[in-house]
């Protein structure tokens, strides 16, 4: 509960760098939101009454599918898996990557073009690479637009 208004953070944990999981910990405390990880192996998270670990069973989209089932609008899900995003925003939720892009309904059109483009690339055999590491930059970004996206939901509430 952020302001008055219910908010949930939901984390598509499994391939969410420990770096931002830190970051969303800090948030969780200081802001007083819960953050929910959900993956499909343990993931040790500190002890706070506002952090939640749900562990799914294995298996293709199993974690994708439990947070698309569970999010409700204006939850804000954390995740770099862009079908995930498109279907959070089609939920009315909100959805940022690790490196600090805020998906939203005026740009996962073009996101999810971009991937099936480079899905058809890759498919037909060209080595397309795969995303840089994270850097500085890209933490201090998702630090960034996490602040402000919480800050903005604590202030619409009141």
């Amino acid at each position: 509960m952020i302001g008055g208004i219910a908010l949930q953070i939901w984390v598509d944990a499994d391939a969410c760098p420990a770096v931002i999981k830190d970051i969303l910990f800090r948030a969780a405390e200081r802001m007083q939101v819960p953050v929910t990880l959900v993956a499909n192996q343990p993931i040790r998270i500190p002890p706070s009454r506002f952090i939640k670990m749900l562990q799914v069973a294995s298996g293709f989209d199993v974690a994708d599918n439990e947070i698309v089932k569970r999010v409700e609008p204006g939850d804000l899900v954390i995740t770099a898996d862009i079908p995930l995003a498109a279907e959070v925003i089609g939920k009315g939720g909100h959805a940022l990557n690790p490196r600090g892009e805020l998906y939203s309904v005026n740009n996962i059109r073009e996101r999810l073009n971009m991937r099936d483009f480079m899905d058809t690339m890759r498919a037909s055999g060209i080595n397309t690479g795969g995303p840089p590491a994270l850097n500085q930059s890209d933490r201090q970004a998702f630090a960034n637009q996490l602040d402000r996206f919480l800050t903005r939901h604590a202030r619409d509430g009141q």
